[in-house]
């Protein structure tokens, strides 16, 4: 096996090689400007990864990468538009650099060409990956209306959030990984124990990624830290600091989170401050760790060498920023 930037080589110069300039140059610039924006390739590396588990060749599997990456960045360019977000990757988002219709055609489109690197496969392994990938695009459609719902909703409980991550997020995390299987033709129990492993790594990566979005570093964050808190989300750090605060705070969180503002800068504060006072962001980074070990745990069913454990497991540690 290969390390992670291996592997992230292997799949961006597969990326590159790939003849998507066409026309309509309006159509496909825009998939070209937010697939070349970089990121951490978590979604392909863990198909290309997943693959050489099961003793397959990445070279195997990039189609499959490809295909995951692809639809990862339509659902961004989507849920760009739904949250009216300025940056993604610190860049320009892709309705702010075009305009709102480009980026609803453009994602179209891109789920469209997500489906055809599956066309690649022989017809057992496409329908297997195509039955697995239209059931994941369905899920993370379903929790991205959660994830809308919740924002109007007082009564939001801590399991409904978590199966909203789970579809909106850690679904297509686990699909990466179980498509990597797929290709491999490894055994069913294989491949849901793989599928199961990145579902695990997926919830801890989406609770970590909404701790980051209220006490990360805006410049190596990527995005605007406090967007979330400015679109009135109900996060696990805002529903634990529900649970734990008294009432007159906790009254305080939810008057807050009804707040349109033009400048937001005091919201922001507010809602942090609650969230460290109430031990929200501590009970936060536990879940984190939770889910991490979870999915670790999951590895040790695992009928592969103790060596490709290890590479996992580095994986995971790495993903979460520390070792755990």
């Amino acid at each position: 096996m290969h390390d992670i930037s291996q592997y992230q080589d292997f799949f961006i110069n597969y990326l590159q090689s790939q003849n998507i300039h066409k026309e309509p140059t309006n159509l496909y610039e825009p998939i070209e400007y937010i697939l070349g924006l970089g990121g951490k390739r978590i979604r392909p590396v863990l198909t290309l990864m997943a693959a050489e588990v099961f003793d397959t060749d990445y070279t195997t599997a990039l189609p499959a990468a490809m295909a995951v990456e692809v639809f990862h960045n339509f659902s961004l360019v989507h849920d760009d538009i739904m949250d009216d977000a300025p940056l993604r990757r610190g860049q320009v988002t892709v309705h702010e650099k075009w305009n709102l219709n480009t980026g609803i055609l453009s994602g179209d489109a891109m789920l469209i060409l997500a489906y055809q690197y599956f066309e690649q496969y022989e017809p057992v392994v496409f329908r297997n990956l195509a039955k697995l990938f239209s059931k994941t695009a369905l899920e993370v459609c379903e929790g991205q209306q959660w994830d809308v719902d919740f924002e109007t909703r007082k009564d939001v409980t801590i399991p409904e959030y978590l199966k909203m991550i789970e579809y909106k997020t850690a679904v297509l995390v686990a699909a990466a990984m179980k498509m990597g299987a797929i290709v491999a033709k490894t055994s069913e129990k294989e491949a849901d124990l793989i599928y199961d492993f990145g579902l695990n790594l997926g919830l801890a990566f989406q609770l970590q990624d909404d701790y980051l979005d209220a006490f990360g570093d805006p410049e190596t964050f990527g995005k605007q830290v406090g967007g979330d808190i400015i679109e009135n989300k109900k996060t696990y750090l805002y529903l634990k600091a529900l649970e734990f605060s008294s009432k007159e705070k906790a009254s305080e969180l939810e008057q807050l989170f009804t707040l349109q503002l033009e400048d937001n800068s005091e919201k922001i504060e507010t809602a942090k401050s609650i969230f460290n006072e109430s031990g929200a962001s501590k009970a936060t980074q536990e879940a984190i760790e939770m889910y991490t070990f979870k999915a670790f745990e999951t590895l040790e069913k695992m009928e592969i060498s103790a060596e490709k454990k290890d590479v996992l497991r580095t994986f995971g540690e790495n993903l979460m920023g520390r070792k755990v």
